[in-house]
C-alpha cells in the first residue's frame, strides 16, 4: 500500500504520545482519522491541532476501561462512519509495582484496558471488515511483551496476551483480506511513566530515565505506518534497548543476570 489516502483510521490512545502521532501522519495521507481516549480535553487538542492538515479528524470520546462503553462506542462508530478500514488499538496503561503488592483489582484494570479493550473493539469491527475484504489491525505491545521485568507484572502479563490474541486471530483471517501488525517499542519519549499505577492505584507521576532518553513518538508512529505498509507481522522498534529481546530469546543466563541486578525497592 502507497498511502492511507480515502482510508478510514481508528486510533486509541491518541490524546497524546504516539496516538497524536499517528494521527496526524495518517491524516497528512489523506485518510479519515478518528481519534479516541478517555480525556476530553487533551482530544480536542489533538483535533483542533490536526486542523491546518485535514478537516476529516474525528473525536470519539470513551472509556477502554468500561467494556460496555467500549463495545457500545465501536457499534455507533460503525453506524455513523460505515466502517473502519484500519484499526490501531494503541491504548494502554502500565504499572510500577510488585506482584506481590498488586491487587487482583489492578490486575484486572490493566487487562481490561491493555487487552480486552481492543479485542472487543476488534472483534465489533472485524466483521465489517471481512465483507470489505480488507483489514489492518495495528497492535501496540511493547518489549515487555517478550520478557517479564520487575515492577510490570500486570502490563507484562497484558502485552504477552496481545501476541497470542491477534496472531491467531491473523491465522484464522489472512485469506480474508485482514492484516494484524504488532508493534513491540522499546524506550519511547511518552507520558506512560506518569500514568502508570503504583500499588495504592496512585500514579507514578514521574518520567522514567530511560524513557526519557528514548525515540521521540513521531519517529515511532513514522516507523510503525512503514511496516504496516509492508504487512509486517511482528515489529521491534527502538534503540539498544531492543537487544533485551535477543538476549532474553537466545541468552537465558544473560537475561537472568541483568534482571537480578535491577532494584524493586
Amino acid at each position: 500500500m502507497k498511502n492511507y489516502k480515502g482510508k478510514t483510521v481508528w486510533i486509541t490512545g491518541a490524546s497524546s504520545g504516539i496516538g497524536a502521532e499517528l494521527a496526524r501522519q495518517f491524516a497528512e495521507e489523506g485518510a479519515r482519522v478518528l481519534i479516541s481516549s478517555h480525556e476530553a480535553e487533551e482530544l480536542e487538542g489533538v483535533r483542533k491541532a490536526l486542523e491546518p492538515v485535514s478537516k476529516e479528524v474525528h473525536t470519539v470520546l470513551f472509556n477502554l476501561g468500561n467494556p460496555d462503553e467500549v463495545l457500545a462506542t465501536a457499534q455507533k462508530v460503525l453506524e455513523q462512519f460505515g466502517r473502519v478500514d484500519v484499526l490501531m488499538n494503541n491504548g494502554g496503561i502500565s504499572t510500577r509495582a510488585e506482584a506481590i503488592e498488586t491487587t487482583i483489582e489492578m490486575d484486572r484494570k490493566i487487562m481490561e484496558i491493555d487487552y480486552f479493550a481492543g479485542v472487543i473493539l476488534t472483534k465489533a469491527l472485524i466483521p465489517k471488515m471481512i465483507e470489505n475484504g480488507y483489514g489492518h489491525i495495528g497492535v501496540t505491545s511493547s518489549i515487555s511483551g517478550k520478557f517479564g521485568w520487575p515492577l510490570r507484572s500486570a502490563y507484562a502479563a497484558a502485552k504477552h496476551a496481545l501476541f497470542g490474541f491477534y496472531k491467531s486471530l491473523w491465522a484464522e483471517n489472512r485469506h480474508r483480506g485482514i492484516r494484524v501488525t504488532i508493534f513491540s517499542p522499546g524506550r519511547v519519549r511518552t507520558n506512560i511513566s506518569y500514568h502508570a499505577l503504583l500499588k495504592d492505584g496512585k500514579e507514578h507521576g514521574k518520567m522514567d530515565p530511560g524513557l526519557d532518553k528514548g525515540i521521540a513518538p513521531a519517529t515511532c508512529a513514522r516507523k510503525m505506518i512503514r511496516a504496516m505498509k509492508r504487512n509486517r507481522k511482528d515489529v521491534l522498534i527502538g534503540r539498544a534497548e531492543l537487544i533485551m529481546v535477543w538476549i532474553h530469546k537466545y541468552c537465558k543466563p544473560l537475561y537472568h543476570r541483568m534482571v537480578n541486578r535491577v532494584p524493586v525497592n
